[in-house]
């Protein structure tokens, strides 16, 4: 039995090799039981706290911290092996990239949670959300970038060079590309300062509908008409946009033209009769209504209300009430329009 264990391989004994895998058993052992019992005590109390970044770190440890470990012990292990100098060459190489593969992961993971509880935290929708798929696109590049250099330069290269070489590259994509990343730096303005989100109807210039797709590039809008407009993020950040998703009410002003030779008992009856109507339905808030003014065919009365609701339907409910309660009212009382009878200015209240 001595002699077997005596016995070496490759400049190894054998005795050395069975120790070697003995403690590396031992070990993913230990870490599995730490995994499972230690790990676990540490992720029910951190979930009771009140902050959550220790939730993230804690989760984040247990994807990616755990499987780094095994691979630590793995290497420190197979590195108090003798090796030969090819050996030793490619297996450094294979630390160094396995390390920050798993730190990169590790960063972007974090990052990419940190922002989804940042959109959740200001009550965003679920389309929000995954608008960060968009952003994190740039942040992988980004950090992967840095990663490869962090990489070369542990590798004994001149990343001075290849600095360089990227740069006087960058200036050069950037001049041939700067429409699109001219759309991408808005995406990042449409995506923190929210002029508007998925689901919105917005208006742009002469172009109305509602929004359905916000990528790195365009911003999809569905017509009224029911096409689909594609507009590019720059052009969106540089117009001046109406989003009446955000619309808190509305205030309506008309005016009714009053035939003349009605008298003065019904022209005072006015202002009350349109008050009552308009106090009787449901998210409008009467103003004023006033004789304001003698036409060149008939008596002014201004009128003006509010209606609380972003539902551009419902505002057309409640006006069309309005309109056919007048109509009737003014029947009752033997009061007649002139022709043209009424003019209609709505504003928004945000």
């Amino acid at each position: 039995m001595k002699d077997i264990f005596n016995y070496t391989y490759a400049g190894n004994s054998i005795g050395k090799i069975v120790l070697l895998i003995l403690i590396f058993s031992i070990s993913i052992i230990l870490v599995q039981l730490f995994k499972k019992y230690l790990l676990s005590q540490i992720k029910s109390w951190v979930i009771n706290t009140n902050t959550e970044i220790d939730d993230l770190f804690i989760d984040g440890l247990e994807r990616f911290g755990i499987p780094i470990l095994r691979f630590l012990i793995f290497f420190w292990l197979f590195n108090l092996l003798k090796l030969t100098p090819e050996i030793e060459k490619w297996s450094s190489l294979i630390y160094k990239v396995v390390v920050i593969y798993f730190v990169v992961r590790f960063i972007l993971y974090l990052l990419r949670k940190i922002l989804e509880q940042q959109v959740r935290k200001q009550g965003q929708s679920e389309a929000k959300i995954k608008q960060v798929a968009g952003i994190m696109a740039v942040v992988n590049i980004t950090v992967w970038a840095i990663a490869l250099l962090v990489l070369f330069n542990n590798l004994g290269y001149n990343i001075t060079a290849i600095l360089t070489g990227l740069g006087i590259g960058g200036i050069a994509i950037a001049l041939a590309a700067q429409n699109i990343l001219g759309d991408l730096f808005n995406y990042f303005v449409i995506f923190f300062d929210r002029p508007f989100e998925i689901g919105d109807f917005i208006v742009v210039d002469d172009k109305k509908g509602t929004v359905e797709y916000i990528g790195i590039k365009t911003t999809r809008i569905r017509s009224i008409s029911g096409e689909q407009l594609v507009i590019s993020n720059s052009n969106l950040t540089s117009s001046r946009i109406h989003n009446f998703k955000r619309l808190e009410s509305r205030r309506v002003i008309f005016n009714l033209g009053i035939k003349y030779g009605t008298n003065h008992q019904q022209l005072v009856k006015i202002p009350s009769i349109v008050k009552s109507i308009i106090e009787n339905k449901l998210n409008a808030r009467f103003d004023r209504a006033h004789f304001a003014s003698f036409g060149d065919f008939s008596l002014n009365f201004e009128i003006v209300f509010y209606v609380d609701t972003s539902d551009y339907n419902a505002y057309m409910d409640v006006l069309e009430m309005v309109n056919l309660d007048i109509y009737e009212k003014f029947a009752t009382e033997n009061i007649e329009f002139a022709f043209p009878t009424q003019t209609l200015h709505v504003q928004r209240e945000d």
